[in-house]
C-alpha cells in the first residue's frame, strides 16, 4: 500500500493498525467469561455424600477402636479379629439400630478397616459409620487403661 507523502513521493505503509485486532480479543474474552460457567456442570448421576460436622457421634451404637498397633476394641473392651463377628452378633440385641462406628488411628491400613466392614457385613449390620476423626493418642490411651482395670 502506498501513500502520498509531502514531498510528492510515494512510501510504504509499514504499520499495522492493532486496534481492530484489539477489538475482535475484547469480544472475545467477554463471550467466553459469560459462557465459561455453564462448561462448569456437574453430573446428575452422581449423589455427592454430605460429611457430618463430626461433632456427635451417637454413643448408643457399637464402636469399633483400632489403634496403630492394630489392636481392635470393641465399646472398650478388647476384641480379636477372630471374635469381632461373634462379638458384633452378640451386642447386636442390645442396640438401638445394627449400626456400627468405626474410629482408627491414621496410621491403621485400609485391609483392618475392611476386615471390620466385612466382619460387620457378616453380623448383618445395616450401616457402618467411620468416624471422620482418626483416634487420638489420649484416646488410644484411655483404651488401653481402661482395658487393663477390666482384665486386672
Amino acid at each position: 500500500m502506498a501513500m502520498k507523502t509531502n514531498k510528492g513521493k510515494e512510501a510504504l505503509f509499514t504499520e499495522i493498525n492493532i486496534t481492530p485486532l484489539t477489538d475482535i480479543f475484547l469480544v472475545l474474552l467477554i463471550i467466553m467469561m459469560v459462557v465459561a460457567p455453564t462448561f462448569q456442570s456437574t453430573d446428575s448421576s452422581i449423589t455427592i455424600p454430605e460429611i457430618n460436622s463430626g461433632i456427635s457421634i451417637e454413643q448408643r451404637n457399637a464402636t469399633v477402636s483400632v489403634t496403630k498397633e492394630g489392636n481392635m476394641y470393641l465399646n472398650g473392651s478388647q476384641v480379636s479379629e477372630e471374635n469381632l463377628v461373634n462379638e458384633l452378633v452378640t451386642l447386636k440385641p442390645q442396640l438401638e439400630k445394627p449400626e456400627l462406628v468405626v474410629k482408627a488411628d491414621e496410621k491403621v491400613r485400609s485391609a483392618k478397616i475392611m476386615e471390620i466392614m466385612n466382619a460387620a457385613q457378616d453380623a448383618e449390620y445395616k450401616k457402618l459409620i467411620v468416624a471422620g476423626e482418626p483416634l487420638s493418642k489420649k484416646e488410644q490411651q484411655k483404651l488401653k487403661n481402661d482395658d487393663k482395670k477390666v482384665r486386672g
